[in-house]
């Protein structure tokens, strides 16, 4: 498979069938170049409704049909009142259900995070964020979303060890580079990629460091909007 980074929570995964999106937010996202007109998925997968990975979810899935996946109280709301998700479709999973497609499977899990949106004055939940665990070409992807630390990450790789995890390392809104080289033991993780750094002040983090405080080989940081094979 081939992998894109753009930055934040932000990926783009093409298998050899299917373009998918993870959390796309693109636009105000500093560390990509990326026109969101330029990406045609047919998935795009959403971690939690804040707006720094939804981003560009809704205007991307109006213009090219892609199904939305997301947790399930969260796709009803953007199938039957979020004004600015007219025209797009969402599918919802629940934690412990999996969604198939034909080449890849999706399975949803837990994450302590918030998750609310503004409707009308008031800040009111639209779901729960999550955790997705991805199954591709019989690989294990597990994206945190974003999340603190907690111990119940071991299950994910209860049957599997993670081939790739994509973990938050930025802190204040999430676990910090500390916490997260737990969750990458915690999850057997062959490879990781840290993520949700640098966009803004609050969750300045530095990278390299995480990385160099991994086991030998297993951390990566892509270039952003590069594309690198899996």
């Amino acid at each position: 498979m081939k992998i894109t980074y753009f930055g934040q929570s932000a990926f783009q995964i093409k298998t050899g069938k299917t373009t998918i999106l993870i959390d796309p937010f693109l636009t105000g996202n500093k560390h990509t170049k990326v026109d969101p007109f330029d990406l045609n998925p047919e998935y795009i997968l959403l971690t939690h409704a804040h707006q720094d990975h939804t981003g560009d979810s809704f205007d991307i899935a109006r213009r090219t049909g892609a199904t939305i996946i997301t947790q399930t109280d969260y796709a009803q709301y953007i199938n039957d009142i979020l004004p600015e998700a007219r025209g797009c479709h969402a599918e919802g999973i629940n934690f412990g259900g999996t969604f198939s497609a034909d080449d890849f499977s999706v399975k949803l899990y837990p994450a302590w995070h918030t998750d609310a949106r503004m409707v009308g004055n008031a800040l009111v939940p639209v779901g729960v964020a999550a955790g997705m665990a991805l199954t591709i070409e019989d690989k294990l992807i597990y994206d945190t979303g974003d999340t603190a630390l907690f111990s119940d990450l071991k299950l994910v790789a209860r049957k599997h060890p993670v081939d790739l995890a994509l973990i938050c390392i930025g802190g204040h809104f999430t676990m910090d580079a500390d916490d997260a080289l737990v969750a990458a033991d915690f999850l057997q993780a062959k490879h990781v990629i840290p993520t949700h750094y640098n966009t803004f002040p609050a969750i300045q983090a530095d990278p390299q460091k995480f990385v160099e405080h991994l086991p030998v080989g297993v951390g990566i940081i892509p270039d952003f909007d590069k594309e690198f094979d899996f």
